[in-house]
């Protein structure tokens, strides 16, 4: 069963053009939807693939280069509109706290919600959001002013108690959770039912790792180790590797690099310079280094 859905709502760099958006992407989880990024124009395409803006309450930004932030003061805006409650809280680098809030006093007076601002250090990995079935971690990433990526992680789910043999063994409603934690069952003459006969490993946690913007940064693979899906800025291609260099930007073939040393599932390049009008050649540059690699567009619903 999927238990997360991607939505790229925009996948270009900073330089606009009429075929990608600024950097933004929505992950979905349950009955919560997470904002990655929030480039000019996210919130048109946010409703335009039908999300719900009133199960939107995190917004994570990477950092502070207007591709990956302008679109934040109209999306504030435009939640005060619909008269919610509560809060949104805006996970950002410390820097955020200076340039935002008078922003929001100018262009969004009186909101029906509180906005507040968590910062967190983009130098190392740090768990900055937490539920009852998932967590967030930032990673920390090679570019040119402080930025961080981050890895959506599901919490290990309880094993699944087999119900027939729950009804073989007359397990009572009031014992069964401390065996899907682990435990065993003694049954009344005292003959201990293991475990292992009793349930069923649950499904692995789901990982989702955003990358964006860096250059190619080894310290990365340890902590993305392994992840269902890697989203990671392919900005170049092969010709303009001393141009990634110069910028912190990496290419698709680092990206590729990225996704085999990390050895993930699956690879997701994006934000992708204005000076290509067709991405099939970093598609083909990162396949070489890793085959299991997709394009990300705007409008991609991606399940997994």
């Amino acid at each position: 069963m999927n238990r997360f859905e991607l939505s790229i709502l925009g996948c270009g760099s900073a330089f606009p053009t009429l075929r990608h958006n600024p950097s933004a992407q929505a992950l979905s989880h349950r009955d919560r939807v997470f904002l990655v990024d929030c480039g000019e124009g996210t919130q048109q395409h946010y409703r335009r693939q039908g999300l719900k803006l009133m199960r939107l309450q995190h917004i994570f930004i990477s950092h502070l280069h207007g591709d990956h932030c302008l679109g934040l003061v109209g999306l504030i805006s435009t939640l005060g509109l619909l008269d919610r409650g509560g809060e949104v809280i805006i996970h950002a680098v410390p820097d955020a706290l200076r340039i935002f809030p008078p922003l929001f006093e100018t262009f969004c007076q009186e909101l029906p919600f509180e906005v507040r601002i968590e910062p967190f250090s983009p130098f190392k990995s740090a768990t900055i959001y937490e539920d009852d079935t998932l967590t967030v971690k930032t990673l920390p990433l090679k570019h040119r002013i402080p930025a961080a990526g981050f890895l959506f992680e599901e919490k290990e789910a309880p094993r699944h108690l087999l119900g027939d043999m729950a009804e073989f063994y007359k397990i009572p409603h009031y014992r069964r959770a401390e065996i899907k934690a682990g435990a065993d069952f003694v049954l009344p003459d005292g003959t201990v039912v293991p475990n292992s006969r009793l349930t069923r490993p649950a499904a692995p946690p789901v990982r989702y790792a955003y990358c964006s913007d860096t250059a190619y940064n080894e310290k990365l693979i340890p902590l993305i180790e392994g992840v269902d899906l890697l989203y990671h800025e392919a900005t170049f291609g092969d010709e303009a590797v001393a141009m990634a260099r110069h910028t912190l930007h990496s290419t698709a073939r680092q990206a590729g690099l990225m996704a085999r040393n990390a050895r993930v599932k699956k690879l997701m390049i994006g934000h992708f310079s204005a000076r290509y009008n067709d991405e099939e050649t970093l598609l083909a540059e990162a396949r070489e280094e890793f085959a299991d690699t997709i394009l990300a567009r705007e409008g991609l619903r991606y399940s997994f």
